[in-house]
């Protein structure tokens, strides 16, 4: 029989960051061991499309990861966990799980360990993209646009709310370099700003090569994903 915790806390590093989408009666800077903010999955839908895919954030294994956790008031937990289900678990590459997270201290309360859901990547779904070098990570985002926006967006807000939150990733940031947009101002999460749709359009038109092995493949949906 499964044990519910006494509270209900949601982890955030990616989008859930500046759109949680669901009610929440406090927030608090977080950390997670074990598993490292990361852009591993492959987006055909909100950030690109399955002839341009772009990629998104996932939690894989190994390292740590700083974000935010979100507690869930008693009343609402069941309605914020069926919302989340239904935001992140419809194309399986992503698992809930409960994971132990370290709540940051603050002037009212000192630092705390407390168990979250968190939404970790799937390695055995074919969206998984794994750890791509890191100029075709680049490629994939500053040229692709999805139903959410475009990817250029995506990353910058993530960068954005990092900054924020004083957390900086040296990967993030050479990932930033490499698209052209360091000097970009961050752009919201579903602004479709004029000038990053612009960005992602003018790469879309750009020729590319394909590659001549795609590592780590698995499954010939990766093969096809990498190869566009």
């Amino acid at each position: 029989m499964s044990v519910e915790p006494a509270e209900t806390w949601i982890f955030g590093y990616g989008s859930l960051m500046w759109s949680p989408g669901f009610p929440f009666a406090e927030s608090r800077r977080a950390k997670l061991t074990g598993f490292h903010r990361a852009f591993c999955v492959y987006s055909i839908h909100y950030r690109g499309t399955e002839r341009r895919p772009g990629l998104v954030l996932g939690l894989d294994r190994g390292g740590a990861c700083e974000g935010i956790a979100f507690r869930i008031a008693p009343e609402a937990r069941r309605a914020t966990l069926a919302y989340l289900r239904a935001r992140e678990l419809i194309y399986g590459v992503y698992r809930e799980a409960l994971v132990p997270i370290a709540l940051a201290h603050t002037e009212s309360e000192p630092p705390r360990t407390v168990w979250a859901t968190a939404y970790i990547a799937e390695r055995c779904h074919p969206a998984y993209a794994g750890c791509l070098p890191l100029a075709r990570e680049a490629l994939l985002i500053r040229r692709s646009i999805g139903q959410g926006g475009t990817n250029l967006d995506y990353l910058l807000s993530t960068r954005g709310h990092l900054l924020d939150l004083g957390i900086r990733e040296p990967r993030l940031e050479r990932l930033i370099a490499l698209t052209g947009t360091g000097r970009t101002r961050q752009a919201g999460a579903h602004s479709n700003a004029p000038r990053s749709v612009a960005l992602a359009r003018a790469w879309a038109e750009k020729p590319t090569r394909r590659p001549r092995t795609v590592r780590d493949n698995r499954f010939g949906y990766r093969a096809k994903l990498a190869g566009l």
